[in-house]
């Protein structure tokens, strides 16, 4: 393959003592630099005088501290690998030359005569391009690597696990204080980072009661609590279905937390007769029994999840309770991205039974990427075997380059795959939960793990004399001399759309995947091909010469072509097409089958009414991915400590989530702002044909930047339920959509005053949720409080009711119960329902800062 230039590495050495001669180095004088090198990693300045032709950029430096106990000699070829996720252009070092190695791997060698001294400090000067407004960016398992030897962690880039917050953490990060350098790019950013004093006065103007009444969610379409005696579910059911099989409906039953057999009838009636909405139920409570009707076993399912958390609020002894209730959209979706990094079958499991709590009815499993491919395809073997894997292997051989800091020796948790029996595990559960999977290949781009995985089959083939064999499903043409860089800074992870092998490997990959819908008895109806970002590759390939020339000599155009074909192929399969909608967009109508699906993934301010309502015209099944609503890799608020990428937006809050209005497109230039933290208007071009509705909502967690679990479950909660809610309930705030309206800031057609009064009822029913969430194994996000010291007293607030704030001003926790005297520097943090975690730690100062 293109693009593996392996250069001769310059020895790195420390002074050797005049006094004898060292010993030849060994694994162990390795082993020993890898545990006691310093290093830190700081971003420096995102507003720095930049050096010519680097515009824009920002600074960020490694500081390597060479322990005093370095060995006499170090080995030959020594060098030092690390992941950098933005462009890096220039490195400058007294010492230490730079070679970009692909996508994010970078590598650092000695200069020639240079040498490391023990207890030496060097500083090496990364500019890199744009900015970098968060410690996420930085990356683990740095490492070191010397000839014949095996490749070492630097201990001191490993993760940790805060014994408080059960996050991980990178110790060798430094802290980012420096606002006025940090915080923006340039004066026409706005952002502010969300300080404890910010975050109490943001709290106190959305402060929300306590849960009390109805606490369902997502919010129900009418819900009344009447009067008289307790529904007593305490003492357990008696269960009487009638239409419905026991195993349609068995998760919600478990999920009820009641026995059987007792007293109390629960009547579970499906008709799909009955004059009720796909999904939608009735549910009546009181004293002399609960009957639920529905006219699917969707239905039924949600009047039980309903039931459940009512019943788990008021611990057993419910009101009479009377609910009608229907989804306003049905596609309510959560795309997870196994592809970066991998999270395994058990967090999916626990998702799944989140996704039914709150009656979301799509899982989009991303299962490939450029940095990972994670399902087994039982006829390519080398796609789990290589392609799950990154650690250091030049060659690419037994596994993947180890992008975004995956370390060298393979072991890390970011690696792995889903086995045959472990997909057709999770399709089993998210069908007897009523939630469908839709598996993702991205391609034509984003394909380097399949690449790479499929060069390496060829390899062992033509090594065993098999060359018809290897080249079958070689997606890479080794004459193409063609230059480019993908988005993620990769020059080789494009399929090559013009060999018959890229078709016979699609074909192969979805027959593979129907395979295992159909043992788990769930067929594969939607497969999703990403088809977006992809590079500018193929111009100088000679397979692609000819289809070119029938394409007018534009290159462009050959990926919509393969989107048409493969779309067509999976059409004549009876599989609709769904991708992303960047790719959707440049195909031509006529050339794609009628049934097909689209998420609009451009950011609101930027393209995302253009993307959606063109694509709506073109009588698709929209549905909305925008960042703004759903990209929950994008930090909770603009502050360092946040973790996740921000090209997209600098805090996406669950106030924000929680207000979108997906009817409305414009309308939500109302309530959000630009990514630089600006109010602007939003025109609607192209105006929405009569009649056009979206499909539905989708959350999406993409995990560049996430490695644990617990990481996941942060990103996601509490944010998965507002969007929950935002699928199932229409949004009374917003202004029906009127074709050519415009919407500005504070546009007065949008009732401010009835969304806040809705956040506000949401918030407590959230707080309702908490426990709940615990109950699942979810390790939701614990929110910073509020904090101010004014007029001598420490004041705090949280972003939810009810949620136990604790101070600190030297020594020991105190729970905070209201003002209370305090000078000098307080710390607070806030604490899960259950006591068992806590908030990241802020601080507040009698000297506040702005």
């Amino acid at each position: 393959m293109r693009g593996r230039k392996w250069a001769a590495v310059a020895a790195l050495v420390v002074a050797v003592p005049a006094s004898g001669q060292a010993e030849a180095p060994s694994q162990a004088a390795l082993d020993q630099l890898a545990a006691t090198l310093g290093y830190r990693f700081a971003v420096v300045d995102n507003r720095p005088q930049c050096p010519a032709g680097l515009d824009p950029c920002f600074l960020a430096t490694i500081t390597l501290t060479v322990p005093a106990t370095a060995p006499a000699r170090l080995p030959d070829g020594l060098a030092l690998y690390f992941s950098f996720v933005d462009r890096l252009p220039r490195v400058e070092s007294d010492i230490f030359a730079h070679q970009l190695i692909n996508g994010d791997v970078q590598r650092l060698t000695l200069k020639p005569g240079a040498a490391l001294k023990p207890g030496a400090t060097h500083v090496i000067k990364l500019w890199g391009t744009g900015s970098n407004f968060s410690k996420a960016f930085a990356m683990p398992n740095a490492y070191l690597t010397a000839d014949g030897l095996a490749a070492r962690t630097i201990v001191a880039t490993r993760p940790a696990i805060d014994p408080d917050t059960g996050l991980e953490v990178l110790r060798f990060v430094a802290p980012m204080t420096d606002e006025a350098r940090l915080a923006t790019k340039s004066d026409a950013d706005k952002t502010r980072w969300l300080t404890a004093e910010r975050a109490f006065a943001l709290y106190a103007e959305a402060q929300a009661p306590g849960p009390s009444g109805v606490v369902i969610l997502p919010k129900p379409v009418k819900a009344v609590q009447g009067k008289g005696a307790a529904v007593d579910l305490t003492q357990g059911v008696a269960v009487e279905l009638r239409g419905v099989a026991r195993e349609a409906i068995a998760p919600a039953l478990a999920a009820l937390g009641v026995a059987e057999g007792g007293k109390l009838q629960l009547s579970i009636r499906v008709d799909p007769a009955a004059p009720i909405a796909p999904e939608g139920y009735r549910l009546t409570a009181d004293a002399a029994g609960i009957a639920v009707t529905a006219r699917d076993a969707a239905g039924a399912s949600h009047a039980l999840r309903s039931l459940a958390q009512q019943a788990a609020f008021e611990q057993g002894r419910m009101r009479p309770l009377t609910v009608e209730d229907a989804p306003r959209y049905g596609f309510r979706g959560l795309h997870l991205d196994l592809g970066r990094n991998f999270h395994g079958r058990d967090q999916i499991l626990k998702l799944i039974e989140a996704m039914a709590a709150y009656k979301l009815n799509r899982l989009h499993l991303h299962l490939a990427d450029d940095e990972g491919w994670r399902i087994e395809i039982p006829a390519l073997p080398e796609l789990a075997t290589i392609g799950s894997k990154r650690c250091h292997d030049p060659a690419e051989r037994t596994c993947l380059l180890p992008q975004l800091g995956a370390g060298p020796d393979g072991a890390s948790g970011v690696n792995g795959y889903l086995s045959t029996a472990d997909y057709v595990a999770i399709l089993r559960a998210a069908a007897a939960r009523q939630i469908e999977v839709i598996p993702s290949i991205d391609m034509p781009g984003h394909s380097r793990a399949a690449i790479v995985a499929m060069e390496a089959r060829h390899a062992r083939l033509l090594g065993e004399g098999k060359r018809d064999a290897a080249e079958a499903y070689r997606l890479a043409d080794p004459a193409d001399a063609t230059q480019y860089r993908s988005i993620q800074n990769y020059d080789d992870n494009t399929l090559n759309v013009c060999l018959p092998a890229t078709y016979r490997f699609v074909d192969t990959v979805v027959d593979a995947l129907a395979a295992m819908h159909a043992q788990a008895g769930v067929p594969l109806r939607t497969f999703h091909l990403g088809a977006d970002e992809t590079a500018g590759a193929w111009v100088k390939s000679p397979a692609c010469a000819s289809m070119i020339a029938e394409n007018g000599g534009d290159a462009t155009k050959l990926t919509p072509r393969f989107i048409e074909r493969v779309a067509t192929g999976l059409a004549a399969k009876g599989i609709r097409t769904a991708g992303w909608s960047d790719g959707m967009g440049h195909t031509d109508p006529a050339r794609m089958p009628k049934d097909v699906q689209t998420n609009i993934w451009g950011v609101l301010h930027r393209g995302a009414i253009r993307e959606a309502h063109d694509q709506l015209n073109r009588g698709w099944d929209v549905v909305l991915s925008i960042p703004d609503l759903g990209y929950f890799d994008m930090p909770y608020a603009p502050h360092p400590e946040e973790g996740g990428y921000n090209w997209a937006s600098r805090g996406v809050s669950t106030h924000q989530v929680f207000g979108f209005m997906p009817d409305n497109l414009p309308a939500n230039a109302a309530t959000i702002r630009t990514t630089f933290a600006e109010p602007k208007a939003i025109e609607d071009k192209p105006v929405l044909e009569s009649g056009r509705k979206i499909a539905g909502v989708q959350a999406q967690l993409w995990s560049e930047t996430i490695r644990a679990d617990r990481q996941v479950d942060y990103m996601l909660f509490p944010r998965l339920l507002a969007l929950a809610e935002r699928g199932w309930t229409p949004a009374p705030w917003a202004p029906s959509y009127q074709a050519g309206a415009s919407y500005r800031w504070h546009d007065p057609r949008v009732d401010v005053p009835r969304l806040d009064r809705e956040w506000r009822d949401f918030a407590g029913r959230v707080a309702a949720q908490f426990p709940l969430l615990e109950r699942m194994g979810i390790a939701y996000r614990v929110a910073p409080p509020g904090a101010r010291i004014a007029g001598g007293k420490l004041e705090a607030n949280s972003a939810f009711p009810g949620m136990a704030i604790e101070y600190r001003t030297g020594g020991g926790w105190k729970p905070y119960a209201g003002p209370v005297a305090a000078a000098g520097r307080v710390e607070l943090r806030t604490r899960s329902a259950d006591g068992k975690r806590a908030s990241r730690i802020v601080r507040v100062d009698s000297a506040p800062r702005d």
